[in-house]
């Protein structure tokens, strides 16, 4: 591993673990500027296949999807086919008549770097267990406090001995779970890389030929063994097996996520998607393996954990 690589990885983590422990809007911030970056890239790669998609019309709408997932995170899924629909009526007033090619991959990058990455601010701010937003109705009447959590967690000490909710503020719900899945991602990342570099034989897929099953198989397995830790810590309830599950889900979302960046470049015929990190190329080079992982990390806690109570 180059030094550029190793250095530009370690102040990743450091942001990374920084913004999510602010939390707030910093953690919005963060989040919105990566969105933002990384989809640039994308369509960088969709114009190397000669489309013309509403690059400028996304990146707005994608902007408008995290702010939403800040402030009224209930709303998100009803957006996202309104905000499809706009980008398919900006196209269809545009002097060259537009393909399928353009609206699909329009769109796809509304998926891809808006409603995906809203996930992870819904983690981190939505599972707090505290207010989320006060909302003053226009017509008059008293202010609606819009408040989330997940049932049967509250008071819940995590398991972490003296630090509880009223001593360590900052020690709520969505930064727990969004710590265990950045861990579980960079567990799968770096025991992919490391092994499959050492023992790797077999080619995964064609599409990424560097990548081994050996590699692959080593990466779930260290996902799913912080994942069982995590949930140890966290006193989930069955903590081995419903840890063993999240790292199981998170190590093979960060997989597919980083087969479906491969599979794209590998289409755009490039070999990374930017040069912004020295050593790992482009934002969505660092980035693709949580973009599948954060729905899947957010359902498995707000709707699988819950029916164990």
């Amino acid at each position: 591993m180059s030094w550029s690589r190793l250095v530009s990885g370690i102040v990743a983590i450091i942001v990374a673990l920084t913004t999510t422990l602010l939390g707030g809007w910093s953690f919005v911030l963060f989040f919105a500027v990566i969105a933002f970056l990384g989809q640039r890239e994308y369509f960088q790669l969709v114009r190397a296949k000669g489309l013309i998609p509403a690059a400028k019309t996304t990146f707005v709408l994608s902007q408008v999807l995290l702010l939403t997932a800040a402030i009224a995170p209930e709303l998100v899924n009803v957006l996202f086919p309104l905000l499809g629909a706009m980008i398919c009526a900006y196209l269809l007033f545009q002097p060259k008549l537009a393909s399928i090619a353009d609206i699909s991959t329009s769109i796809l990058g509304l998926f891809y770097g808006g409603l995906l990455p809203s996930y992870w601010i819904r983690i981190r701010l939505e599972l707090n267990g505290l207010t989320v937003l006060s909302i003053r109705p226009p017509f008059g009447g008293d202010d609606v406090t819009v408040a989330s959590g997940l049932p049967g967690w509250a008071g819940s000490d995590w398991g972490l001995g003296p630090w509880t909710s009223e001593t360590a503020p900052w020690l709520s719900q969505g930064f727990c779970i969004t710590v265990l899945a950045f861990l579980c991602i960079w567990a799968a990342d770096i025991g992919a890389y490391f092994f499959g570099k050492t023992f790797g034989r077999t080619r995964l897929s064609a599409v990424s030929p560097k990548k081994t099953v050996e590699g692959a198989v080593f990466g779930i397995f260290g996902s799913t063994a912080v994942g069982i830790l995590g949930a140890h810590l966290l006193s989930w309830q069955y903590w081995i097996w419903t840890g063993a599950a999240i790292g199981l889900i998170i190590g093979l979302g960060s997989l597919m996520g980083d087969l479906t960046e491969s599979m794209m470049k590998r289409d755009a015929g490039v070999k990374d998607s930017g040069q912004l990190i020295p050593g790992h190329g482009g934002i969505l080079d660092r980035t693709d393996s949580y973009i599948f992982t954060a729905p899947l990390v957010y359902y498995f806690v707000t709707l699988l954990l819950p029916l164990l109570d």
